[in-house]
């Protein structure tokens, strides 16, 4: 059985974990501080603040640009709950949009009608990897004097019009869970240029302290400190950052692996017309973090459901994003009726999500690519 994910883990994330533990230092300190630097170092960013999950790192982007109950915040419908959660966890409301057929990214042409008196900040996601068209929309947000939080937890490497996301704009956040571009098992990261929201951002992280644990301890013993706001726990810890240390320094060579697969897949379903494949737009870079296929449901004799039962009779197992934020009960019953969002939707009924990830061989690839072109064969009308 291919799995739909494998993390890439290897013998120098291993010696780096088994360093701190030996180190006695467990929590945030020295090796959160390195990750930090290497991160910031990779996407251009002046500051890059680590922290315990990717949706922490939202909150605090969002917290940081003082999002408050009853603001609006612009969202896309199509996207995973951690950017509608983030949200709704500061009493603010998500304003969703639909999405684009071909990026399947924030549709920034439907943005502007969305925006009123109590928008605070739009979010756009990156999804899979594949940059928003970012121009449009950072004009459209200077003009009505809004924040912009960018949802990156897919777009490690992923560039638009030469410049790296992560650079860009005030505030982006990114997300290490386990199946992310890289990983420390579960974790975040907030980049961003400015001084005041990077030093907002470590003090609410942990508590709303003016100092951490790492920082009294190794400046001259001041142990002494004071919680200037009440913040949040979110802090990384060194055993997750030693993970980080080297998954950064594997990055760009993950990304190309990652990026040969996604060309096999496209050149294998080419002349398929029972599924379409996601295409890479002309203004910068994938990084490939998911490859959704979408099947051509007019094409074929059954569902996308019997589609992926029979790929994992196959031996292939895979996976399915997003369910558009308005058909789940708990959106549902919090932003009460919506109007539709046919492209998501659309999307939604369509999409497959493949293997693609660095560990994966040819044998693995070829094994994966026979596995569609059958079924979709077999289904065929």
């Amino acid at each position: 059985m291919i799995p739909f994910h494998a993390p890439s883990i290897g013998e120098e994330e291993i010696a780096e974990v088994v360093d701190t533990l030996r180190s006695g230092w467990l929590t945030t300190g020295p090796k959160v501080q390195r990750f930090e630097q290497l991160f910031s170092a990779y996407v251009l960013a002046r500051h890059a603040v680590a922290v315990n999950s990717g949706t922490a790192a939202l909150q605090l982007a969002l917290e940081a640009i003082g999002l408050e109950r009853g603001d609006e915040v612009i969202i896309p419908t199509y996207t995973f709950t951690a950017t509608g959660e983030a949200v709704v966890s500061f009493g603010a409301r998500p304003v969703l949009a639909d999405c684009r057929a071909d990026t399947l990214n924030i549709d920034a042409t439907t943005i502007e009608s969305l925006v009123t008196a109590r928008t605070k900040a739009i979010v756009p996601v990156h999804v899979a990897g594949q940059a928003c068209d970012m121009d449009p929309i950072l004009a459209l947000a200077a003009s009505h004097q809004l924040h912009i939080v960018q949802d990156a937890a897919h777009a490690l490497p992923t560039s638009y019009r030469g410049r790296v996301i992560g650079s860009i704009g005030e505030l982006t956040a990114f997300s290490f869970y386990a199946t992310k571009p890289i990983t420390t098992g579960e974790g975040g990261m907030i980049t961003t240029d400015r001084d005041d929201l990077a030093a907002r951002i470590r003090r609410m992280r942990l508590h709303g302290l003016t100092a951490d644990t790492w920082s009294r301890e190794s400046d001259r013993g001041a142990a002494l400190y004071e919680v200037v706001d009440i913040g949040f726990k979110c802090n990384m810890t060194d055993i997750a950052a030693a993970i980080g240390i080297h998954q950064v320094r594997k990055a760009d060579a993950m990304w190309r692996r990652r990026s040969e697969i996604a060309s096999a897949y496209g050149k294998a379903f080419a002349d398929l017309d029972t599924c379409h494949t996601p295409p890479e737009v002309s203004y910068g870079t994938h990084a490939w973090h998911l490859y959704i296929l979408q099947v051509n449901r007019h094409a074929l004799a059954r569902d996308r459901g019997e589609v992926i039962q029979r790929l994992r009779m196959r031996g292939v197992e895979t996976s399915i994003h997003f369910q558009p934020l308005h058909l789940h009960r708990a959106y549902r019953r919090f932003l009460g009726t919506v109007d539709a969002f046919p492209v998501a939707e659309q999307i939604f009924a369509r999409a497959i999500s493949l293997p693609i990830y660095p560990r994966m061989t040819d044998g693995d690839v070829a094994h994966v690519i026979q596995a569609v072109r059958d079924t979709l064969g077999e289904l065929r009308r």
